[in-house]
């Protein structure tokens, strides 16, 4: 078959288009293989970032004597970070004004603690603020979503079907359901336009109401609002955009704080500057304000965490199939404390007694009770949902010095009835500073991820430390550690 010099030279155009669409296409393949696309973003309902501290206070929490919040840290969503430094300026971002901590016991919530100010301690930043309790009543969350589920009922309380004109309602006026609505005589029923504009000047806003000389009543009904018609409102939650930072990430506030805030003061860049003054005039300087200095031996913590979305609860309380599985392994942690301390004791040999006949018989002595563990402190937890017991046992020894000894123990049982250590922390009082002893504060989803990590402070003698522990996988991991502060020497 041949083809004509036309035909040839279309032929070959078609053939260059071909291979040029081709390596057209196979050019394109890197680059679309590059794109990665429409990227989701994570969970809308996931929190992004949450701050983690330690409340520590002296008397009683709703009352306390004095108190501080102790910054521990920051998760961004993708690390953690030390609270301690973490966006200072010059105060760290766990430590803003005004933010509300919620603190927790066993994951449980007992109450919140709103930051007023921050100051720095031996170095440290700490937070000062007031202890709020929980509400009483139902929360401002709990009753927009009640108001907001009475609307849906009050709407559809007939029928499901669709329909084009207002329902009538039991609280309406007689007048307004008669014949005098609809224009063409259809009834009640029948959509009814009104012209826009003002309702004052407008008789030709109800042209068929004019018919039956009830002018007044649709003219009323034309300029009252419709309960029924969504309005836009004013966003009062949303941040005061006068702050000196609108990009400045922000942790939970309390509900209903609705007073503005200066944060930049006009011709003043650093409103916090000192400044030298004749005298001591009383409008200025700082207000006194009662802190913990130190560590006292009355000394109270508890568990404090600001989110910048709702934060749900979880128990970490252990639920045993029996209580005598629990004081098995109980009994079990504490025989291993007693020989990490050294109070165990040899059991007692049989003793020969001889009777009056030639027969012997050995009499086996009771053993003395074991020794005490002093301030013994035993926890259990389950730190995520269906996952196993984790044992968490501290004491100490009595004396002073190289014979006071401490000891910490976190296990989990073994499939055989026993326990099965995974971290050991023994120390003495002569060599705190180089090997603190490990103090339980509490179990804590630092990472929000519904996962909980055991928290622990490092208290050497003059020195101490925050850290945070995962145990999963029959393993306990160290996952952050805070910087070393000095608070003085423990009053212990």
């Amino acid at each position: 078959m041949s083809f004509s010099r036309k035909q040839k030279g279309g032929a070959r155009a078609g053939r260059a288009a071909a291979v040029l669409l081709a390596a057209s296409a196979v050019a394109a393949l890197p680059a679309v293989a590059q794109y990665p696309g429409q990227i989701s973003d994570k969970d809308k309902n996931a929190p992004t970032m949450r701050a983690v501290a330690v409340l520590e206070w002296v008397g009683d929490l709703a009352h306390p004597k004095a108190s501080r919040l102790v910054p521990i840290t920051v998760w961004d969503g993708q690390d953690l970070q030390d609270g301690d430094i973490y966006l200072a300026r010059p105060q760290p971002l766990a430590l803003d004004s005004e933010t509300e901590y919620e603190l927790q016991k066993d994951g449980k919530n007992i109450g919140f603690y709103i930051i007023h100010d921050a100051a720095q301690q031996q170095d440290s930043w700490i937070g000062l603020g007031a202890f709020k309790p929980l509400p009483t009543g139902p929360t401002p969350q709990q009753l927009a979503m009640a108001r907001r589920r009475q609307k849906v009922d009050e709407d559809d309380t007939e029928s499901d079907t669709p329909i084009l004109h207002r329902k009538h309602h039991a609280d309406d006026n007689d007048s307004n359901s008669g014949s005098g609505k609809s224009g063409n005589g259809s009834g009640s029923n029948g959509p009814t336009l009104h012209k826009g504009g003002d309702a004052s000047g407008g008789s030709t806003a109800s042209s068929g109401s004019t018919a039956n000389g009830d002018n007044s009543d649709d003219n009323t009904s034309a300029s009252a609002p419709d309960p029924d018609r969504p309005r836009l409102h004013a966003d009062t939650d949303s941040p005061s955009t006068t702050a000196s930072d609108p990009g400045r990430p922000k942790l939970h506030a309390p509900a209903g704080d609705d007073e503005a805030r200066v944060d930049d003061l006009p011709n003043i860049s650093d409103p916090d500057r000192p400044r030298l003054r004749r005298g001591e005039p009383a409008e200025y300087g700082p207000t006194v304000k009662p802190t913990l200095v130190g560590l006292p031996k009355d000394l109270d913590q508890e568990v404090a965490i600001s989110d910048n979305s709702a934060i749900q609860q979880h128990p970490w309380d252990y639920s045993w199939a029996s209580p005598d599985d629990e004081a098995k392994m109980k009994s079990a942690l504490e025989d291993i404390a007693r020989k990490e301390l050294g109070l165990d004791q040899p059991a007692a040999a049989p003793t020969k007694v001889q009777t009056h006949r030639t027969s012997v018989h050995r009499k086996t002595t009771p053993p003395p009770p074991p020794a005490p563990l002093l301030d013994e402190q035993f926890r259990v937890f389950e730190l995520q949902y269906g996952a196993g017991a984790t044992l968490v046992l501290s004491a100490h020894t009595a004396g002073t010095g190289a014979q006071q000894k401490f000891v910490t123990l976190v296990a989990q049982p073994d499939l055989y009835g026993g326990v099965v250590v995974l971290l050991k922390n023994v120390t003495d009082g002569a060599h705190l500073d180089v090997t603190p002893r490990m103090r339980l504060i509490d179990a804590v989803d630092a990472l929000a991820d519904n996962r909980g990590e055991l928290l622990f402070e490092l208290r050497g003698q003059s020195q101490r430390q925050f850290a945070l522990y995962r145990v999963l996988r029959g393993q306990a991991t160290k996952i952050f550690t805070t910087g070393a502060s000095y608070w003085g020497t423990t009053a212990e």
